[in-house]
Formats: C-alpha cells, sequence, structure tokens
C-alpha cells in the first residue's frame, strides 16, 4: 500500500531524511516513533504532496508520488499536526468544503458528512461553530474531513499532541476502528505509550535515518521480557533478563531500592536510541547512551 524507496530530503546544509526506505502492507497501523526534528513531518509531507523530494521514489496504492500525484492524492488522507480547521465555520461547513475540492456531488457529500460525524460521535455538533469545540472534538473533526473521499491511506502527524491523557485514549479506539474498517494508516508520533499501543510495527527514526523497524513485541524481546530498575548513586540503572526466575534470582539477598516489571517499547527505544523519554511518555533529547542488554543474561543496558 506505502512503499517508500531511498528518500532524501536536504533543506540547504541540512539533510532532514538520508535514505528512508519501507513499506507498509494494506490494513496495517504503522507508527513512524522518533524525536522532534527527527524527519517525521518531513516524510509525510512528501508523501502527501506538501513538499517535494530531492530524491527517491515513493508509490501510494501503486501510484508514483510524483509521477502520477493527483491520483496518488486521491488514495490519501491527512490529519495535520495542526489544527487548520476553519475557526469560524461549522463542522458540517468545514466537512462541505473539503468534499467540494475533491469534487463530490452534493448528495455523496451530505450522506458521507453524515455517516461520519455518526462515526466520530459528533453528530449532534454539526450545527457548531468549530471554535466552541474541545481539543479533543476538533481533532475528530479534523479525522472525519480526511475520511471524507474515502481514501485508502490515512496519514496522521502526532494527531494527540497536547491532549489529555482521556481525550488522547478516544482518539486511539477511534484509529483503531478505521483500521478495523480496512483502511491503512501512517501514524507519526513521539509518545512511546501511543505507539505500543496502537502499531501494528514500529519504525524508530533518529536523525533522518530509520535506526530500527519492527513489531513492538519483537523490539521489546530483543533486551529480554523482564527488567529491574535500581537507583545507584542518584541516577537509575536498569538490567534485562529473559525470564522472570532470572530477576528474582538477581534480587534476592539484595538490598537497595528496586522495582521489577516487564520490558517496554520505552526500554527499546532508550537501549537503540539513547535518547531520554520525558515523564509524559514523550521523547526529549539525547542521553547518555545505554548498551542494550543480551536477553539471556543479568546484564542490562542502563538508562541515564
Amino acid at each position: 500500500m506505502i512503499a517508500i524507496h531511498q528518500l532524501v530530503k536536504r533543506y540547504k546544509d541540512i539533510t532532514a531524511l538520508q535514505g528512508v526506505s519501507l513499506e507498509v502492507p494494506p490494513g496495517e497501523l504503522f507508527a513512524y516513533l522518533g524525536p522532534n526534528g527527527s524527519g517525521k513531518t518531513t516524510t509525510i509531507r512528501i508523501l502527501t504532496g506538501l513538499t517535494r523530494a530531492t530524491s527517491g521514489d515513493a508509490y501510494l496504492n501503486g501510484y508514483h508520488f510524483e509521477r502520477e500525484s493527483l491520483q496518488a492524492k486521491r488514495q490519501v488522507g491527512l490529519v495535520p499536526q495542526v489544527i487548520n480547521l476553519d475557526l469560524e465555520l461549522t463542522v458540517r461547513e468545514n466537512l462541505d468544503i473539503h468534499g467540494r475540492l475533491f469534487r463530490m456531488d452534493a448528495a455523496a457529500r451530505r450522506e458521507q458528512i453524515a455517516a461520519l460525524l455518526a462515526y466520530v460521535d459528533l453528530q449532534d455538533r454539526q450545527d457548531s461553530l468549530v471554535k466552541q469545540l474541545s481539543g479533543g472534538m476538533k481533532r475528530r473533526v479534523m479525522v472525519a474531513r480526511a475520511l471524507l473521499h474515502k481514501p485508502r491511506i490515512l496519514f496522521l502527524d502526532e494527531p494527540t499532541v497536547g491532549l489529555d491523557p482521556s481525550i488522547r485514549r478516544r482518539l486511539w479506539s477511534l484509529l483503531k476502528r478505521i483500521q478495523q474498517d480496512g483502511t491503512t494508516i501512517f501514524l507519526t508520533t513521539h509518545y512511546i505509550e501511543e505507539a505500543e499501543f496502537l502499531a501494528d510495527r514500529v519504525a524508530f527514526l533518529d536523525q533522518g535515518h530509520i535506526v530500527q523497524l519492527d513489531t513492538p513485541a519483537n523490539l521489546r524481546a530483543r533486551l529480554g521480557e523482564w527488567a529491574v530498575d535500581e537507583m545507584l548513586e542518584g541516577e537509575m540503572q536498569t538490567r534485562y533478563f529473559a525470564a522472570r526466575h532470572q530477576a528474582q534470582e538477581f534480587l534476592a539477598g539484595r538490598s537497595g531500592s528496586f522495582a521489577l516489571r516487564r520490558v517496554n517499547l520505552e526500554d527499546a527505544f532508550i537501549a537503540l536510541t539513547g535518547k531520554k523519554v520525558a515523564a509524559d511518555g514523550s521523547i526529549a533529547g539525547v542521553s547518555g547512551a545505554g548498551q542494550p542488554a543480551s536477553p539471556s543474561g543479568a546484564h542490562g543496558g542502563r538508562h541515564h
């Protein structure tokens, strides 16, 4: 459904993408995970025709993103990071304008708008001005707008940024429902929990490179099943173990402050990239780059 080959984007002295290649099959929810400035938004802008690539190729449902740009654009819906609805128009008017841009006839627009507003649970707000809506409602309007012309692929660029956790999880449920209905979803995010919960596969992007691409389960398994966090000299250190009994053997007879838990995607990301993770689960700056642990042993990488 999405095929990208050696995608490069340069801005004068900055190379935002350095030969990115990946494939996303039909119906997959694919998460593109990385800190701000890693190249996530640049990738989406190129694939949706908002920015030209310096070099490389991409195909969207079989259409080349530049040579067949019109057909390619019809395959995709886009939910950008920035809310770009017309705040002075109603919800229905915003969707109607989008339908007109895609040359949908009046009857088709009315039918699809009604169906999508019910789908995102906003049918009772169709005549409300967008400026009167909450942040979560605006995001749902943007999802409905992106789906109006029935795209095969939905691109979402950090769709939950700035939302509180309860609203974020409500949007997650909506995205899983869209995927179950057959839409391929390409999601960029810097929330590790979001990628772990939603994605069939995850790509870790760092400074324009994909440093790892796999399922969340496989990425976690490379470290082990269990982790022990220990405070040493004011810093948190983490050791990884293949089995719970190994972790318990390590803890037996030891004193100090420990936490035994299952390995998560955050562990894998830190071990592979050396990036810090903030308290809200988002990716922060560069850390001391701990080394990944051997899944079979009792020696782990360190979180600094």
